[in-house]
């Protein structure tokens, strides 16, 4: 039988793959905090399903690269609001 929290990781990790959403978007998506995604998708989900795991893998180390970009231009957009 499958219980919850690996029902959860499974969907948490398909909708990532498929989406390529950071760990904040699917946290938000699916109405848990960010530490919980983060725990299903790195931990939990290596031993439910390690290739699904991953390829999550794949899409958080790309996301994690982008990362100072998205601030970046966060940061920018601010500004320019402000300034506005």
């Amino acid at each position: 039988m499958v219980n919850n929290s690996e029902l959860r990781c499974r969907e948490l990790g398909e909708y990532i793959v498929k989406t390529k959403a950071t760990v904040r978007q699917a946290a938000e998506v699916f109405g848990i905090s960010k530490s919980t995604v983060h725990m299903d998708v790195t931990k939990r989900l290596s031993a439910i399903s390690p290739s699904l795991a991953a390829e999550v893998n794949k899409v958080l180390q790309e996301n994690k690269a982008q990362r100072h970009i998205r601030g970046g231009l966060a940061t920018k957009n601010k500004y320019l609001k402000l300034k506005s």
